[in-house]
């Protein structure tokens, strides 16, 4: 078998990508735009590292913080976020995502509905829009 192949290979290369910092820049909660969110800060940096998100603002206060799974063979990619703290802490909230080496998008939806599988919102579910920060030389 060829290991490069493997769903565990291509997950990991998949995690290896989303290493990071990464701003946010478009929210859509239940078909509205940007609306106020308690995750969010003018600036604020959600940071990858392995399998752990942490959501800081630019000051260091933590927003949000908590870990992932990924799964890279289904159509679209999911994701599943498991938050530490807030409203959902504990829950399973399944996603869908999208990333190339600057952008990354996913869509959740509330713990119990059905994984999105379009990059559009409805009732309970919350998309959110990234571009990688890269350090400066």
């Amino acid at each position: 078998m060829d290991t490069a192949s493997s769903p565990d290979s291509a997950n990991q290369l998949e995690l290896d990508r989303l290493q990071g910092a990464w701003e946010q820049t478009c929210l859509e909660d239940s078909g509205v735009l940007n609306p106020p969110d308690e995750h969010s800060a003018p600036g604020a940096l959600t940071l990858i590292e392995g399998n752990q998100f942490r959501v800081v603002t630019v000051t260091g206060e933590l927003l949000l913080g908590g870990r992932f799974t990924l799964d890279s063979s289904t159509t679209p990619k999911s994701i599943t976020w498991i938050d530490a703290i807030g409203l959902d802490a504990g829950k399973r909230l399944p996603a869908s995502y999208q990333l190339t080496d600057d952008d990354f998008v996913f869509i959740a939806a509330d713990q119990g509905q059905p994984r999105p599988t379009q990059f559009r919102t409805g009732p309970g579910q919350t998309l959110r829009r990234f571009v990688r920060v890269r350090p400066h030389p």
